[in-house]
């Protein structure tokens, strides 16, 4: 009767693991599918999608809560701390080169393309 009941079990336990076996993930979109996806969760939240910089590339601009506000330094704002006006920067993320402060105040001036 044992080995019945270790082949029943062994069995039990294929199936179970059988039952649990999901489906593989979908693949993720590419092309122009990826493209209105970003579109779309970029405008939901209320962002800009649109093409920056030299290079063309499509980012999802956004106005950050504190744009405008005063700061000191780069942990002030949500988005970078403008050297120039000691201001929060008004976009996110910040295209070309911008001076900005750091999070320890110093002034730098920093590209992103």
């Amino acid at each position: 009767m044992r080995p019945f009941v270790l082949i029943s079990g062994g069995l039990a336990l294929v199936l179970a693991l059988a039952a649990c076996r999901q489906s593989p993930p979908a693949p993720a979109p590419v092309g122009a599918a990826r493209v209105q996806m970003e579109r779309t969760a970029c405008e939901k939240g209320g962002g800009i999608y649109r093409s920056l910089g030299s290079s063309g590339g499509l980012f999802c601009q956004s106005v950050p809560k504190d744009a405008g506000r005063s700061c000191q330094r780069a942990s002030d704002c949500e988005s970078a701390c403008l050297a120039r006006s000691n201001t929060c920067a008004p976009f996110k993320p910040l295209v070309g080169c911008n001076e900005i402060l750091t999070s320890s105040g110093l002034r730098v001036t920093e590209c992103v393309e």
